[in-house]
């Protein structure tokens, strides 16, 4: 006679891999579902109705105002280090901006160019590099922010090194009203 609990114990075990795929399918049909209604709910999320006032930025103008900041970021960068190179009286160089950048040779001397076509640098063939009028005073208000941010992270309990790393990312990401609070904190530091 066989006992009573193992036969049905064996049934229930051969069972159970049917019953694991059947949830295994069902499951993916959940996550499938799932996911389409994340999409259409993204999709509706870009389309704006058509008596919104404001339509929400797509994901290519997203994309494309990141691309305008970064280009305005390097904008900055590259004529605050100009500046500095020709105001401390060494020849401001491609070669010198790449390696202060960590940048090769090519990609400095690429945004060089773009800058001189935009009007920010005076760029010529085999000779040093200069600032037009726009691009000294991209670099005056570059240097300005970077020294109001270094001073506000000083004040806050910020040491020197870590300061001035953290600033090169803060000045280019922080709005004019914030700006100004931090020169404030900065102030009142200094007293």
């Amino acid at each position: 006679m066989k006992p009573r609990g193992k036969a049905p114990a064996a049934a229930n075990n051969a069972s159970k891999p049917a019953q694991l795929k059947q949830k295994t399918s069902k499951q993916k049909t959940s996550k499938r579902n799932t996911s389409k209604r994340a999409q259409s709910k993204h999709a509706r999320s870009i389309e704006a109705p058509s008596n919104a006032r404001t339509l929400p930025m797509s994901t290519a103008e997203h994309h494309r105002a990141i691309r305008k900041q970064h280009e305005a970021e390097a904008a900055q960068d590259y004529c605050e280090v100009i500046a500095e190179l020709l105001d401390s009286g060494v020849e401001a160089r491609v070669g010198r901006i790449a390696a202060r950048f960590g940048l090769s040779h090519v990609t400095v001397s690429r945004v060089v160019r773009r800058l001189a076509s935009e009007g920010y640098v005076v760029a010529h063939a085999r000779a040093p590099l200069g600032l037009t009028a726009r691009g000294r005073a991209l670099a005056t208000e570059a240097r300005a922010r970077h020294e109001i941010v270094v001073e506000f992270l000083r004040a806050i309990g910020v040491d020197e090194a870590t300061a001035q790393a953290d600033a090169e990312g803060i000045e280019h990401h922080v709005s004019p009203a914030t700006l100004r609070a931090m020169a404030r904190v900065a102030h009142a530091n200094r007293r």
